[in-house]
């Protein structure tokens, strides 16, 4: 046996020790594909999202080359570009004609706006503030068209752009270096608007300043940050107005900013895209834990090698398992023997004292003199109560009856008048069956027509537990409102001998009934060990207990 053990656990250690390489090769693996998987999906993000800005770049440079310089300020000037924009791209929020106007061309310019019927023709600050034009002594950037044209745009032609905090230093860089510049990240539209970028192209003339310019606005998150929801990964925007945050957008596309805290994980990838004359840098976290998965695989190869194991050391032990299992079943074999032994007495033990019970239910029920149809009732009452009880000891294997339970309606009559309150207890088998008695005695006798005023009588049964243990007592009291001597009917012998002696006695307590001026009471008292009777319940858990073989 020992020769054996030693052959089964060498062979155990060999199929260990290949099942951890066998698991160490495989996690690598994975983790080697899924950065490969990774970094391929991140460089296709990156190159179509710089595809696509290459494209809108290349519209604000063809816009800006289509234009002539004007001959005179016009508020129209986008009208010969909108076929050819919306043709090209449209999924711009704003396209916009920012002239670069001459103190004396400011006032031809309201008259401009005025007769295009803009919402407000004034020539104004960037903030909607009105300006003095006359105090105007250079050149200023002004918004004099805008498309598309809605309620929401028709107020923005008019305003001076050069004091602006991000569009007036985007058209200022794009005026001297004479190519489209793309703006820091900027609220369109108005205040907590989406998130975009401005990009500004300017109109060049030979010989002098830009005319103006052309620019287009794009909300950031289908411009840079719009992925899959089935992606490997979710991209952000490094915020180039502030490093310690980041640009995300959610599944609506709405672009915020976060911070970025010391524990955040750093991106598994960063990659830069040029728009606008300068470089923008996405950063790519990982959606799927590359690590937590390639280990789950890695367990799996190292599950279904130890599972091979363990059937190679299983053939091997089978012979000694064998004998083991034999020998064994042949202790539980006995041992059920013994516990068949124990369980046919304690059945014999208990029919006899229901048979005796019943016995003395119908020799008291049906003695001498008493009238057989009151007395047939009483008899099918009392034996359903019995029966009741019966099946609910059987339900729970005998180890004890809830005691609320015995006051249902299938085994006691007028259940619905009854209150019952007290704690919840489960008695023993013994008691069970006393209690069961009792109660359909109580009940029974409380239906006898109506009360002095016409009711029926309101019934409330009451227990509780008074005292600390091991000395504690059951304390029931049943109380029959609405009732008196007079009317209520008057207790059979059997049912006397139950209340007063049978019922107290099976529990070892002492019981009292007596009419007060409003109700009939019956009150049980008990000590709580007679009435749970642990004693009995271990006795009935051991032998309803499985049989175990002996260690």
């Amino acid at each position: 046996m020992v020769r054996l053990g030693f052959i089964v656990g060498l062979i155990g250690l060999i199929g260990v020790l290949l099942s951890g390489a066998a698991a160490w090769r495989v996690y690598q693996q994975e983790l080697a594909i899924d950065g490969i998987a990774f970094a391929r999906a991140v460089d296709v993000h990156a190159s179509l999202v710089q595809d696509r800005l290459t494209e809108r770049e290349l519209l604000a440079r063809v816009a800006s080359g289509l234009f002539r310089a004007p001959g005179a300020v016009r508020a129209n000037m986008l009208q010969p570009l909108r076929s050819a924009i919306y043709a090209f791209k449209t999924d711009f929020v704003v396209a916009a004609w920012i002239a670069r106007l001459k103190p004396p061309e400011l006032a031809a310019a309201q008259r401009e706006l005025a007769d295009e019927s803009f919402a407000n023709p004034k020539i104004r600050d960037f903030d909607d503030q009105p300006l003095d034009i006359a105090t105007i002594d250079k050149p200023v950037n002004v918004l004099m068209d805008i498309e598309p044209r809605n309620p929401e745009t028709v107020t923005l032609p008019g305003r001076v752009l050069d004091g602006h905090s991000i569009v007036g230093p985007t058209l200022a860089r794009a005026m001297v270096e004479g190519r489209p510049v793309a703006s820091d990240p900027i609220e369109l539209l108005r205040k907590h608007g989406p998130i975009g970028i401005v990009l500004a192209a300017p109109v060049l003339q030979e010989g002098a300043d830009p005319a103006g310019f052309v620019s287009f606005s794009y909300e950031l998150g289908p411009l840079m940050l719009a992925n899959d929801d089935r992606s490997l990964f979710s991209v952000v925007l490094r915020n180039p107005q502030e490093p310690s945050s980041e640009l995300i957008a959610n599944e609506q596309g709405a672009v915020t900013a976060r911070a970025i805290a010391e524990q955040h994980p750093a991106p598994s990838i960063a990659r830069t895209v040029t728009f606008g004359g300068r470089d923008w840098s996405l950063a790519y976290y990982a959606r799927n834990n590359a690590v937590q998965r390639a280990q789950q695989t890695a367990a799996i190869v190292a599950a279904i090698g130890l599972a091979i194991t363990g059937i190679i050391c299983g053939l091997f032990g089978y012979v000694a398992y064998n004998n083991l299992r034999l020998s064994r079943e042949i202790e539980v074999r006995i041992g059920f023997e013994r516990r068949l032994t124990a369980v046919i007495d304690e059945l014999n033990h208990r029919v006899k004292n229901i048979l005796a019970v019943i016995q003395s239910i119908i020799t008291r029920t049906l003695r001498h003199g008493s009238d057989v149809d009151v007395a047939r009732e009483l008899l099918i009452g009392r034996i359903h109560a019995m029966s009741n009880v019966v099946t609910l000891l059987s339900e729970s294997q005998w180890q004890g009856v809830n005691l609320k339970g015995l006051f249902e309606s299938r085994s006691i009559p007028n259940a619905d008048r009854i209150a019952v309150s007290g704690p919840d207890i489960t008695v023993s088998a013994r008691a069970a069956q006393s209690l069961s008695l009792l109660f359909f005695e109580l009940a029974s006798h409380s239906d006898e027509g109506l009360s002095l005023v016409g009711k029926h009588p309101h019934i409330v049964a009451h227990w509780e537990i008074a005292g600390e243990k091991p000395d504690n007592r059951f304390n029931f009291r049943w109380e029959e409102f609405n009732t008196s001597e007079a009317t209520r009917r008057p207790d059979s012998d059997f049912g006397l001998i139950l209340l007063d002696r049978v019922a107290p006695e099976a529990l070892g307590g002492t019981a009292k009934r007596y009419f007060t001026d409003v109700s009939y009471v019956y009150e049980l008292s008990a000590p709580m060990e007679t009435v749970v009777d642990m004693n009995e319940r271990d006795r009935t858990e051991q032998i309803s207990a499985p049989v175990r073989p002996e260690r």
